[in-house]
């Protein structure tokens, strides 16, 4: 039945307009080893794996930009020094399966991370400043990956760019609009691609968390009531289907 009904989904949305930007806070990998019984590494280990399945889900439908909230900047302040190197090797390992198994040739995907990168740890760095470099000609398709990531952070980092501009005479007081900060936010490479059509939030939080706060603006949020390592290919259907169901006004 299950399979049927993922048909009868995909005969639906596949037809529709697509998002082209998808943002996914994968929230769950905790609660859901615990559920389980299993120990917390197992849980990011699992919501890993689940990242790799619906990234190649969103690659089949066509979706052009991916961006991924790996790690928040409270993550990496407040979590304790084992799970944080946890999860920097579960992402670290992520960057090298993408850059060794050809997902970047094949679907000529450009990645980008960005967040407060002090904080990561330096062979992850290194990871991310190769993938970064072997993937900068590719423009088919986007991953974004916020590592240590905080939109208010990003908010102040912007503002404290253009006010160093605006000192050197660079920009006036002026130029500043709406479109100028957005050449100064993490996602400015994407153009008119920077900010999502469709968030996606998993575990049944009804919230942003400090994701993108600029950028979704006028996105469409799904939050869905399962953990991030049991969603499943339905679940990214339903939520297409939600998104392909409203009417977007922004605010007219």
């Amino acid at each position: 039945m299950y399979s049927v009904y993922e048909k009868y989904l995909y005969k639906q949305v596949i037809g529709g307009s697509m998002p082209r930007h998808v943002a996914i806070i994968p929230d769950g990998n905790r609660r859901w080893a615990r559920e389980h019984g299993l120990d917390v590494k197992e849980g990011h280990r699992y919501g890993y794996e689940k990242m790799k399945e619906v990234l190649q889900m969103l690659y089949d439908l066509g979706i052009r930009v991916v961006t991924v909230y790996a790690m928040s900047y409270e993550n990496c302040i407040y979590r304790n020094e084992e799970e944080k190197n946890n999860l920097f090797t579960i992402i670290k390992t992520g960057l090298e399966t993408l850059l060794n198994e050809g997902v970047l040739q094949r679907y000529k995907v450009n990645v980008k991370v960005f967040g407060k990168l002090d904080l990561v740890r330096k062979d992850v760095l290194d990871a991310v400043t190769r993938i970064e470099k072997e993937s900068s000609h590719y423009s088919d398709r986007f991953l974004n990956i916020a590592l240590c990531y905080g939109g208010r952070q990003e908010i102040v980092d912007a503002v404290k760019n253009i006010a160093k501009d605006v000192l050197i005479g660079k920009i006036s007081v002026d130029d500043i609009s709406e479109e100028l900060i957005k050449k100064y936010i993490s996602t400015s490479h994407l153009n008119e691609l920077s900010e999502p059509d469709l968030v996606i939030r998993t575990s049944g939080e009804m919230r942003i968390s400090n994701f993108l706060l600029w950028q979704i603006a006028y996105s469409e949020l799904y939050f869905c009531d399962v953990y991030w390592p049991d969603f499943r290919k339905i679940d990214l259907l339903r939520a297409i289907r939600s998104y392909q169901r409203r009417e977007r006004r922004y605010g007219r």
